[in-house]
């Protein structure tokens, strides 16, 4: 079984300012604008180098969307950074008209996603952005894992042509990825070999699928770990590959069982071979004020989470 090392716990917001910094220095054509939580977002580097190219707009997302949308006209490439709340649900109507729809090159720049935000309550807590986002026509969707994988998204996005919706998140995970990775849109990346049951993970869950697949290990059951951290484009044929070698399939996200990876997952396999599946995610509901690891504790988002729903699945086979 292959092992990963936890080489130190970072935040993946700390990832992406690490890789809009890189940007900063090596692309003229990047912007950022930022609602008002420039250290939240860790977009410091980036402003403090470059402040022409910074473009702080204030408790105004929708706004920053608009002038995001403008700026692409005159070939510029513009990240906008705020809370994965206020990035999709607050400000859906400017991305669906101004971006979307106009297919224009905009990197929607999300932090504090999911239940991980952790005390700042229900309210911020969004759990249906995925779903938001991957519903809009042309839209990318990245759900980044740790620091390295996150800064490497960063770089890569802006090659990307079209809008793009980056998810990442606020808690310190750990960081296991390689640093010199290759990030490449769209295809997913397998962790784990394994014939018994497939775990397909995403974000904050994919570390928890690997601690997952070691207890399965130990008790005699061989998982195979994908990271999929591009939601859409969807990898369908490593989904189909793995899925046909193990006749079964488990899913993780840190966001709503309706409309995430799960779903799109769970549709892949309806239309190309149908097996049994079982969902890690939230059930219908929204968050609540706690620490990370109690919330991902008390809603089933966790390795221990994991393990029961990939014996249930085998079970089913």
């Amino acid at each position: 079984m292959k092992t990963y090392e936890n080489t130190g716990n970072k935040d993946t917001r700390s990832g992406f300012g690490a890789g809009l910094d890189v940007l900063g220095d090596t692309n003229p054509d990047v912007v950022a604008l930022c609602a008002d939580l420039t250290g939240s977002l860790k977009m410091d580097a980036f402003k403090d180098k470059h402040p022409e190219r910074f473009f702080q707009v204030g408790i105004a997302e929708a706004n920053m969307m608009g002038i995001a949308a403008g700026m692409t006209i005159g070939g510029k490439i513009p990240f906008t950074g705020t809370f994965a709340n206020f990035s999709t649900g607050r400000v859906y109507d400017q991305i669906r008209q101004s971006i979307a729809y106009s297919g224009k090159n905009v990197k929607i720049c999300a932090s504090h996603a999911g239940l991980t935000l952790g005390e700042d309550g229900a309210t911020h807590q969004i759990l249906e952005d995925l779903g938001l986002m991957k519903m809009l026509p042309g839209m990318t969707v990245i759900n980044t894992c740790d620091f390295n994988q996150t800064k490497a998204a960063t770089i890569a996005v802006a090659e990307h042509k079209g809008p793009v919706y980056l998810r990442f998140g606020r808690p310190k995970v750990p960081n296991f990825t390689a640093v010199d990775q290759s990030f490449e849109i769209g295809k997913a990346v397998k962790l784990q070999e394994g014939s018994d049951v497939t775990i397909v993970a995403t974000g904050h869950l994919v570390w928890e699928a690997l601690e997952a697949a070691k207890t399965l290990y130990d008790q005699g059951i061989l998982a195979e770990v994908i990271n999929i951290h591009t939601i859409k484009p969807l990898d369908e044929e490593a989904i189909i590959k793995s899925v046909k070698k193990t006749g079964c399939v488990v899913t993780a996200e840190e966001h709503n069982y309706l409309g995430g990876l799960g779903e799109s997952v769970a549709r892949c396999l309806t239309q190309n071979h149908p097996r049994p599946q079982e969902f890690v995610a939230t059930q219908d509901t929204f968050g609540e004020s706690g620490t990370p690891a109690e919330l991902m504790e008390k809603y089933g988002l966790n390795a221990k989470a994991i393990v029961e729903k990939s014996k249930k699945v085998i079970e089913r086979k």
